[in-house]
């Protein structure tokens, strides 16, 4: 009998809701729709609304049963949550009473091999969350070998990223990289762990997925929108798999609550009113029977804020790897 994938498991669920606070009446935006975990937290918590946001059609088709069975409380859009301020509006919501964001890629979309997320399962080397852009086969199939080895090291941090590259451009001389297995074969050629470590492919698919989804701009864009559509008093959860993306959810935080560090040495300048507070001084991270129960969750970090009353900032912030990626993405 086939093997069956198993349906995603959302991580710190309770967590996710204990900070979200659910009341009757609210609208929450579950930005990261999935396979609609925290929604149907969220709707079970109260007599709440939810709009929920996700850029896989297929997620979109696979929750119809769950849109039906809400009578009402949920509206599915397929979209990017970068967005989901628009999204909102464009639906009439003037204001939210929280937003979530489960980053990163689902169990669902790894445990399909026709998605090309995983070196576990052979499958084209496609890895888009949507329908649309460059494939992760175009990317390696057209990119020079210097924007190769700076998207695996910014976005995968892999020490050996020059040799991946040149490992990679040396092998599409032979033939198309068009396969997971294939681009996992060339890369633990040149890159060797010691056992008990992670597969040496996993920091060069996580690159290449980062940036065909273009996944660090949509998230600093993201909570950029959640500030503009919380209303005072809303929640802002955030859970995040890596330190990439759980740096700049830690970074807007910090600015946006004014907890953020300026340099002795520089002069001081006029400090903008605190759009969040802080919940989580700390991130949250999973207890050790989530972990045994879900694998997925030992990386976890939690990490929540409240809106202030405070107008929204008018400017956005460009981290310094945004600005490198933006580079990359232009070449």
């Amino acid at each position: 009998m086939a093997d069956v994938p198993a349906r995603h498991v959302p991580v710190l669920l309770s967590e996710v809701i204990a900070n979200l606070a659910p009341h009757d009446g609210g609208v929450y935006i579950d930005a990261t729709f999935g396979a609609g975990g925290y929604t149907a937290a969220i709707l079970a918590a109260a007599n709440t609304q939810v709009i929920g946001i996700d850029r896989d059609p297929t997620a979109i088709a696979a929750a119809q049963a769950q849109v039906e069975a809400a009578a009402g409380r949920l509206v599915l859009i397929e979209g990017e949550f970068a967005t989901l301020d628009r999204i909102a509006r464009d639906l009439g919501i003037a204001a939210a009473d929280g937003v979530v964001l489960d980053l990163g890629v689902s169990s669902m979309q790894l445990d399909t091999p026709e998605r090309g997320f995983s070196f576990r399962l052979d499958g084209p080397l496609d890895m888009r969350m949507g329908a649309a852009g460059p494939s992760a086969a175009d990317v390696i199939a057209q990119r020079s070998e210097r924007d190769l080895a700076d998207i695996i090291f910014l976005l995968g941090e892999e020490r050996r990223s020059r040799a991946v590259a040149r490992a990679i451009v040396a092998a599409r001389r032979e033939r198309p990289i068009a396969t997971t297995r294939a681009l996992a074969d060339i890369v633990a050629r040149v890159v060797h762990g010691r056992p008990g470590d992670i597969h040496p492919a996993t920091r060069t698919f996580q690159a290449l997925r980062l940036f065909v989804n273009d996944e660090m701009a949509q998230l600093a864009r993201g909570l950029a929108a959640a500030e503009r559509i919380l209303k005072p008093g809303g929640k802002l959860v955030v859970v995040a798999f890596h330190s990439l993306e759980d740096r700049i959810v830690k970074n807007f935080l910090a600015a946006r609550s004014g907890t953020e560090r300026g340099s002795r040495h520089l002069p001081e300048t006029a400090v903008a009113p605190a759009t969040f507070e802080l919940v989580t001084r700390r991130p949250v991270v999973a207890d050790d029977a989530e972990v045994d129960a879900n694998p997925r969750a030992r990386s976890a970090k939690l990490r929540a804020a409240i809106r202030t009353a405070a107008p929204a900032r008018m400017t956005e912030d460009t981290p310094p790897l945004l600005a490198s990626l933006e580079r990359l993405r232009g070449g």
